[in-house]
């Protein structure tokens, strides 16, 4: 397990970077111990990456850094069960085709499957879902390796305290190893993607929320258009969209020339209320029905930033107006449009649905433009109604806030001065957020 030369790191989105002193690629959680013991010894803090996902530097050290590339083994399956355990470095699309494979499947995700399994969980990501949770409510059990260099587990009924902190840990109580989920049996989803006005979306959200096992909408500022998707369970067949509505529709439209119409937007602010109204036109209705994650996710290539802030799901719709007329008081230009779903309570202690059905807002900007004002404006809005920020997602709040945001945030606090007293695992990010 020989160290990398040191290079910098750099995340997805390009907006944070590290150089660390040190760069390993471990392959098996014996070789993290190693890691982490000699890390110790040289006075070295340390951060395992995953693929860069994060807007925040939740991820950099100056120490460290280790690499996930070799923890990706698939340790076991128990169909009977759904019990699954993988490697940390597992990336989400790879678990995804080798739970097909076993007939199994996660109960909810995300958008994006190119994430490390670690580097999702730790920062808490989430789907939508009416019932189903995020996917921290999906894992049964954790590995991981502590500041002491011992490797432990940990479950509901081994540890609990360190399960239900370490889920959504941020890396901050140790090195997770490998996951074990819960999985369920591989299910097909029927997606109803439609265009809808902005005053009928608002005024139905009940109905939408409450109707649908997965429900999402996209607002495009500067226009009265959104774009709706309802995804429920169905016995099947199977209608997946044709090679080529999905190459037109999900690549070409989406990735390519949302691209090029980010380019033109960024160097001509102007434009972009026209080219926000164009899209919204262009909006068509389509319904398919295909295996859970191929549903779930889509490829998202145009690079941006984005921040991401969880409210008490029955504060949404003054919310969204009340940001949207900040858009218009503020004469914004926003390209991107904005991300609205909803989640059921969570127990994972810095889960940003945590104890409380929660609505999802995010907003984005291209990689390249300025997004400090807008971001900042629209965290003055959501912060009063009890926000919460995504983990790895930029927001400015410190611990001071979040300590009245999370109600077991003291106890995760008290847990890692037990845990990680010397902060073998701090960088940056976890100062501002957890403190010294």
């Amino acid at each position: 397990m020989p160290p990398v030369t040191p290079q910098t790191w750099r995340n997805w989105a390009g907006n944070q970077r590290a150089t660390p002193r040190r760069v390993v690629t471990p392959r098996s959680a014996a070789d993290v111990v190693t890691a982490v013991e000699a890390a110790a010894g040289a006075g070295l803090t340390v951060r395992m990456t995953g693929t860069g996902h994060s807007f925040t530097d939740a991820a950099a050290t100056e120490g460290l850094l280790l690499r996930p590339e070799g923890l990706t083994e698939l340790r076991s399956v128990d169909t009977a069960t759904g019990l699954v355990t993988a490697e940390a470095g597992m990336p989400l699309k790879v678990l995804n085709e080798q739970l097909a494979a076993h007939g199994l499947a996660l109960a909810n995700m995300g958008d994006i499957q190119e994430q490390t399994l670690a580097g999702a969980t730790q920062t808490a990501t989430h789907g939508t879902g009416r019932d189903a949770a995020g996917l921290v409510s999906q894992i049964a059990g954790l590995e991981l390796v502590l500041a002491d260099g011992s490797l432990v587990t940990c479950s509901r009924e081994e540890r609990p305290e360190l399960f239900d902190a370490a889920r959504a840990g941020l890396g901050a109580l140790g090195i997770v190893t490998a996951i074990t989920w819960q999985t369920v049996p591989a299910f097909l989803l029927q997606a109803r993607e439609a265009p809808m006005r902005w005053d009928e979306v608002l005024g139905r959200l009940e109905e939408f929320a409450v109707g649908n096992e997965h429900f999402e909408f996209y607002w495009f500022p500067h226009t009265d258009g959104c774009l709706t998707k309802r995804n429920n369970r169905v016995p099947g067949p199977a209608e997946p969209l044709g090679r080529f509505r999905h190459w037109l529709d999900d690549e070409f439209l989406s990735n390519s020339v949302f691209e090029v119409a980010n380019r033109v937007a960024h160097r001509l602010p102007a434009t972009i209320p026209t080219i926000n109204g164009v899209s919204t036109r262009a909006l068509g209705a389509r319904t398919y029905t295909d295996v859970s994650y191929k549903v779930f996710t889509s490829p998202r290539r145009v690079r941006f930033k984005e921040q991401e802030y969880a409210i008490p799901r029955e504060e949404l719709a003054g919310a969204l107006r009340e940001v949207r007329a900040l858009i218009e008081r503020r004469s914004w230009r926003i390209s991107f449009p904005i991300e609205v779903r909803l989640l059921p309570p969570e127990d994972a202690w810095l889960s940003m649905a945590y104890g409380r059905d929660s609505a999802f807002i995010s907003i984005q900007v291209y990689h390249a433009a300025p997004h400090e004002e807008y971001f900042r404006g629209v965290e003055e809005i959501l912060t009063p109604l009890g926000g919460r920020p995504h983990w790895g997602k930029l927001h400015t709040h410190d611990a001071s806030y979040l300590e009245g945001a999370y109600p077991r945030f003291g106890d995760f606090l008290a847990l890692r001065d037990r845990l990680d007293p010397e902060r073998r695992f701090a960088n940056r990010y976890l100062t501002q957020v957890l403190g010294a």
